[in-house]
Order: structure tokens, then sequence, then C-alpha cells
């Protein structure tokens, strides 16, 4: 029986260790099939030789040491510094914990249909969700057993557990290395959508089990978001979360509004955060009746300069589009948008312009009300406040500025604002995502040439 410990805990070479590994895996879970281990409150070893045990329980209480002995140095394997050595481990404990669930190693109520070996799951979760390792590749090869309903519920209670011990016990410090583990491990957990979907069990007792209902999965999930969400995280970690909150968290969230308090935050932080976090907001306005305090004026203070280049541009024109798209909206609300964005596409990309001009056109014919904003010859107004800025007796004078623009589509689309405009509104969803490249290529090459000469003319001038 040391042959095996041998190889675990010293051998350098990877075939050896995989090796000891497959060894361990047949010769336990057979050793658990034939109940050969010890069953109950597991006495320590020096007691077993001192009291009243007959020979077979001696034997299967030594044995069950061993085995506990295994599966700890199956868990120091995780950390190893070969992938496979640590598939291979991950692998072993995996199978361990399926023929435990057949054939549990505590006494049983047998009013109960079957244990599940939660103990076991518990102590591979807490290895998996290193402090100090990256595992995502780990997580991967962790996944195919999270296809089991059993598994998953079971993990995302361990889960919870770990983040609440860990969390506690650094005094909600962050943790970046852990709490990347947390949301690689989490955020790949791949939600059922109804009880019908629940088949796929690691031991098919379970069916009678609490996690065969999709609401108790629904709670178990809930909890453990909300457990991991409650504590700061890496700044770069808000937006992961924030990426896939809309559509990967909240639609199996028992209560969804529960997460007003983390989007609330994060709408405050700023910048991309603060546009990610529309699309949470959006889902439990619209989903959920969510009634939120200052939602325009905060949506109003968003645009700014910035938002014209950050990587989720096109998410935020999408969703204000929606947000604006209410017939209820008071007038000098939207007017108040309307100016905003006019005054900012003066310094904007064409990219963003040939989104911006038509979203301004599209708000005004919304509003007709609004239309007072093209003939007024007013001009400032105060920007930071909607309510407050007196946007209808400003007007949109930057348009007109914007008709003499160098790139011929802009200055195409700001001359329609000459025009009675159409009732039909224009859709923007299609320039969203165009890039300065492919507004480069609509360029012109006579444009381009000329561009081209001006600059040399300016350089010979200089030299």
């Amino acid at each position: 029986m040391c042959v095996y410990s041998a190889c675990l805990s010293q051998s350098e070479k990877e075939k050896n260790v995989i090796t000891a590994i497959s060894a361990c895996s047949k010769l336990f879970c057979s050793m658990l099939e034939r109940k050969d281990l010890f069953m109950g409150k597991l006495p320590e070893e020096e007691e077993a030789l001192s009291g009243g045990y007959s020979p077979e329980q001696k034997y299967g209480i030594f044995m069950r040491h061993r085995y506990n002995g295994c599966v700890e140095m199956l868990l120091q394997l995780l950390c190893h510094k070969l992938y496979d050595v640590k598939e291979s481990a991950l692998s072993c404990l995996m199978k361990f914990a399926a023929t435990e669930g057949q054939h549990p190693l505590e006494d049983l109520d047998w009013s109960e249909h079957y244990s599940f070996p939660r103990e076991l799951i518990q102590v591979v979760v807490d290895r998996l969700l290193s402090k100090t390792e990256d595992n995502s590749l780990l997580f991967s090869r962790f996944q195919e057993f999270l296809e089991m309903e059993d598994v998953r519920f079971y993990v995302m209670t361990s889960v919870r557990d770990s983040v609440g011990k860990v969390m506690e016990k650094n005094k909600g410090a962050l943790l970046p290395v852990y709490q990347n583990n947390v949301f690689t491990l989490i955020s790949n957990i791949n939600m059922p959508s109804q009880d019908s979907e629940l088949t796929n069990f690691m031991l098919k007792c379970f069916l009678m089990e609490i996690s065969a209902s999709l609401q108790e999965h629904k709670r178990v999930f809930e909890r453990m978001w909300l457990g991991f969400l409650k504590y700061q995280l890496p700044g770069n970690m808000y937006k992961k979360v924030l990426v896939i909150l809309h559509d990967s968290i909240l639609p199996h969230m028992s209560k969804p509004t529960l997460m007003i308090d983390f989007l609330t935050a994060a709408y405050e932080v700023g910048g991309a955060i603060s546009l990610l976090a529309l699309n949470g907001l959006f889902v439990l306005i619209h989903q959920h009746n969510l009634d939120y305090p200052d939602f325009y004026k905060k949506l109003y203070n968003l645009l700014e300069p910035s938002v014209f280049h950050v990587k989720y541009r096109a998410r935020f024109f999408h969703l204000a589009n929606i947000f604006l798209s209410s017939s209820h909206l008071p007038v000098y609300l939207v007017a108040a948008f309307a100016k905003r964005l006019a005054h900012l596409a003066l310094t904007a990309p064409p990219t963003a312009l040939l989104i911006v001009l038509p979203f301004i056109y599209n708000l005004i014919r919304r509003h007709p009300s609004c239309r007072v904003l093209i003939h007024s010859i007013s001009g400032s107004s105060h920007m930071f406040d909607p309510s407050q800025c007196r946007a209808l007796e400003s007007s949109l004078w930057e348009i007109k500025t914007l008709q003499k623009h160098y790139h011929p589509d802009v200055a195409k689309a700001a001359m329609l604002i000459n025009t009675p405009l159409s009732e039909q509104e224009d859709d923007i969803d299609e320039m969203l995502e165009i890039t300065n490249f492919e507004v480069n290529l609509m360029l012109p090459n006579l444009i381009c040439r000329q561009w081209v000469l001006k600059s040399k003319a300016l350089m010979y001038d200089v030299v």
C-alpha cells in the first residue's frame, strides 16, 4: 500500500504519477463497490488497534484511512506543475465522488433516497479555487462534470461556501487570482431553462432529490452569484460580469431585482463600466418593473466625448435608442438629449457621427415638439442636468456646422436638417458596428488624393 503513495508524492515523472493515479482509481473504486471500507464515523487507527473491533473492521478502518490519504494526495496534485497530472487527479476525484454516491461511506437514513458526496465535492472546489494559481485551463475540463445536474447543484453550493469563508477571512480585500478563478468557474455554468431539461445526473437515484427542481437550481445559482458580487471586485472583472449579466445571469435568478444594488454601484463608477451596467438595468426596468429614480439624468450624464471611443459604444447607443423610444417621455428631456448629442458631435469621429445624426433625427421624429430646435437661432444651453439645461430654448446649430464636414457622408447627413424630415425613422443598428477603417473606405478617391496633396503642400511650406 505504500507503493501508490510513493509514486504520487515523490515521483517527478509524469507517466509514473498518472499510472499511480489510475491504479488508485481502480483499487479504491473496487473497494467502495465491495464495501470493504469502514462505514460510519471513522475512528483513529490507534483506537481501532486497541478497541473492540473485529479483524474485518480493523482492515476496513485501515483501508479507509488509506483512501482518505489518497484523496488528500490527489487534491495536492491539482496544483501539480504538469496539466496532464492535474487533469488525471481531477478525473479520479470525480470518479471517487460518483462511486461514493452509489456506495456511501456514511450510514444513511433510508427514508432519504441517497446521499450525495457533498464533502468530497466541497474540498475539490476549494482546491480548484486557488489563491495563487490560475486554473482556467483545468476549469475547461471540469466543465464536463458541470453538465450533470446534481454535480452542478452541489458545486454551486460549494462555491458559495468557499467565497464566504475566503473573503471573510481576508476581510473583503481584493484577491485577484482567487476571484478570477471563481468567476471563470461560475461564468461557465450552463443553467437549464425548464424542468424537463433536468435529465443528466451523475447519480441516477438523484432524481428524487431537491436539485431535480429547476426552482432549487435557480435559488442556489442566485445565492452563489450574490455571494460573489457582494465583495469588491478587481476593476477588469466588473466589465466581465456586466458583459454576461443580462443574458447569462439575470434570466436564471429567482429574484433578478436582487441585483439592483450591484448594478447601481456599477452605474455610479462611470466610464465603460457605467455603459455596461445599462444592459442589466434595462432588463430590470423593462422585464421586472424596476423603478429606478433619476435613471434618465444618469443616462444623460454618460453622454461625454469618451462615449464615442469606448469598446462598448454600439451596445450603449442601441440601449439608449430603446430607452428614448417611448412617446411618453417629456419633451424637455428628449430635447436635452438631442442638444447634448449635437454638442458632442462637434468633436466626434466620422464613425460616431454616422450614428449620432440619424439618432438625433429619430428623436425629433418621435417628438415633433422638438422641431423647434431646428428653426431656433438661439445657441448655448446648460449641459449638466436635462431638467435644467433649457434645451428647448436653444438650437441645433452644431448640425449646421457639420454640413461643411470633410467626410462627404457626414456632410450629406447633416444637410438633411435643412429639409422636412420623413416620418419613417432611420435604422441606426446597421451603423452601430461600423469601424473607422470602413468609414475611410467610403471616402471618394478624389477627396483622398486632395487630402494627400494638401498635406504635402503644408509639409513643403514648413520646410
